[in-house]
C-alpha cells in the first residue's frame, strides 16, 4: 500500500487558538494532582504523574483487567493476565496485512478505563519541555494535522526470548509477538514543529496513561530527536481504518518504525522534549539494553557497557506451512513468509531443507511501503520420506544475515535467529 496524505486547510489559522500551558496552569493543576496522590489515587511525589495529568480533566485513571479490553483473542497464546501479554503461532500471521484480531498484545500493567470506554472527555496530549510553545491538544486538535496512513512492522524487543540458551527471565515470547498492521494519524514531527522545537532538543520522554495504581514509576520511554522528527514517525489515531482499540492504545499512540516495539507508547498523554537522553526506570540500568559487545552466553556485563536498544536487526517469519504437517513424498509445498530489517531493506530470502547444507533463493515481494515487512514465497518437493526442517534466511542491503545461533543478552532482546519449521514426509 502506498503511503496516503490527506491534507486538511486552515492549520495556520486553527494553530494560533490552542492554548499554551501557562506556568500558573501548570502550578494549579500540579497542586490538585498532588491532593489526588496524597489521598493514595496516584502515587504520592511521582512527578511524571503530575505532568502527565495536565488538562485533562483531573479525573483518576482507573485500570481495567483483560477481559474488559475483549482480551485474550481468538487463537492467541497467553503469557500473563495481569498485565496482559499474548501472541500468536506463525501460520496465523500470514495475512500480508496483520489484522486487528491477530495482532500480538503487549502490556506493562492495566488497561485505562478510558480506552473501553472510547471516552475522550478530558483528554489531551500535552508537548511540553524544551519547546516554545506548550500545548494541550484535543483529538478534534490532532485531527486538523494532515493524516497519514503506512503499514509498519510493530515488534516487541522481546520476541524470540524463549529461544535464548541459556534462558532468560521476562514473557517467554516465541515468534508471534510481530505483526504490520495500517496505522493513520498524524506526524510527530508536524506536532513538534507546532510547538517550535528548541535547539537543546535531545530526546522525548514518552507518557501514557496506564499508570501503575502502586505509586511506582510509570512505563515510559523516549526516542532521540532526529528520530522523533523523522516523517515517518506518527501518532497514530486508528488501526487498520479503525478507532484503535482499547488493547493497541485508545485514544493515541506512538509508531516509530524500524524500532522495538517498548519506544512505540500507547494510551499517550504526553511528550516531554528534552534536552538529555530520557532517564526513566525502562531506559536504564539493564532495561531495554543491550550489551555494547559479543558477550559469552550466561555472562552480565557492567551496566555501563548496556546500550538503549533502538532498531530491530534483519529478520524473517514462516507462516506456511504450519509447523509438524506431514506432507507426501512429491508433493509441491508452498512455503511462505515474511521478512524485515529495522531501518534497512531486505534485499532476499533464501530458504533450506538439508539443515543449511544447500540454499535456494525465494521470490521476494516488495513491501507496499518504506517499514511494511516484504513477503516472500517459493515451493518445495521432497521425493525422499523421513523428517525434514525448513530454514528461512535473510540478508538485508547491508549485507547483515540472520545468524544460524543467537547471540546471547542479559534480557532476551532483538533475537533473529533463523527459523525453522519441522515438517514429514510420509510415502
Amino acid at each position: 500500500m502506498i503511503q496516503k496524505t490527506i491534507h486538511k486547510p486552515s492549520f495556520t489559522d486553527w494553530l494560533k487558538t490552542v492554548p499554551d500551558i501557562t506556568r500558573r496552569d501548570f502550578l494549579t493543576k500540579v497542586g490538585k494532582t498532588g491532593l489526588l496522590a496524597s489521598l493514595g489515587i496516584f502515587g504520592a511525589g511521582c512527578e511524571a504523574v503530575d505532568r502527565g495529568l495536565l488538562d485533562r480533566g483531573l479525573m483518576p485513571i482507573v485500570l481495567v483487567d483483560a477481559q474488559a479490553a475483549g482480551l485474550p483473542k481468538l487463537d492467541m497464546l497467553v503469557h500473563s493476565e495481569n498485565p496482559f501479554n499474548g501472541e500468536f503461532a506463525p501460520h496465523l500471521l500470514n495475512d500480508d496485512v496483520t489484522p486487528t484480531e491477530r495482532h500480538f498484545v503487549r502490556n506493562n500493567s492495566g488497561v485505562p478505563e478510558r480506552a473501553v470506554n472510547k471516552n475522550l472527555h478530558g483528554w489531551r496530549l500535552v508537548i511540553d519541555g524544551e519547546v516554545h510553545k506548550e500545548l494541550a491538544l484535543s483529538m478534534d486538535d490532532l485531527e486538523r494535522f494532515s493524516q497519514v496512513t503506512m503499514e509498519v512492522v510493530l515488534e516487541c524487543a522481546g520476541n524470540g526470548r524463549s529461544l535464548f540458551v541459556p534462558k532468560v527471565s521476562g514473557t517467554p515470547w516465541q515468534r508471534g509477538a510481530v505483526a504490520c498492521s495500517e496505522w493513520t494519524g498524524v506526524r510527530l514531527r508536524d506536532v513538534l514543529q507546532a510547538a517550535g522545537v528548541k535547539p537543546s532538543a535531545v530526546y522525548t520522554g514518552n507518557y501514557g496513561e496506564d499508570v501503575p495504581n502502586d505509586g511506582s514509576e510509570p512505563f515510559s520511554r523516549g526516542i532521540p530527536i532526529e528520530k522523533a522528527m523523522d516523517e515517518h514517525t506518527l501518532i497514530a489515531l486508528k488501526m487498520n481504518g479503525e478507532v484503535l482499540p482499547a488493547a493497541h492504545g485508545f485514544p493515541a499512540r506512538l509508531i516509530v518504525p524500524g524500532w522495538i516495539g517498548s519506544a512505540m507508547q500507547k494510551w499517550l498523554n504526553r511528550i516531554w522534549v528534552r534536552d538529555t537522553v530520557h532517564d526513566s526506570e525502562k531506559m536504564s540500568g539493564y532495561s531495554y539494553r543491550v550489551p555494547a559487545y559479543p558477550i559469552a552466553p550466561g555472562d552480565k556485563p557492567p551496566v555501563e557497557d548496556m546500550r538503549i536498544a533502538t532498531a530491530w536487526q534483519v529478520k524473517s517469519l514462516i507462516t506456511q506451512p504450519q509447523a509438524s504437517l506431514e506432507f507426501n513424498t512429491g508433493t509441491p509445498i508452498k512455503v511462505r513468509g515474511h521478512a524485515w530489517a529495522g531501518e534497512n531493506r531486505i534485499d532476499k530470502v533464501m530458504v533450506s531443507t538439508d539443515f543449511g547444507l544447500q540454499w535456494q533463493e525465494t521470490q521476494l515481494i516488495q513491501p507496499s511501503n518504506r517499514y511494511a515487512w516484504s513477503h516472500w514465497e517459493t515451493e518445495l518437493t521432497l521425493t525422499n520420506r523421513g523428517y525434514y526442517e525448513i530454514w528461512a534466511r535473510a540478508s538485508d542491503d547491508t549485507g547483515a544475515a540472520q545468524p544460524f545461533s543467537q547471540p546471547w543478552n542479559p534480557k532476551g532482546y532483538l533475537g533473529n535467529v533463523i527459523h525453522r519449521v519441522p515438517i514429514s514426509i510420509v510415502a
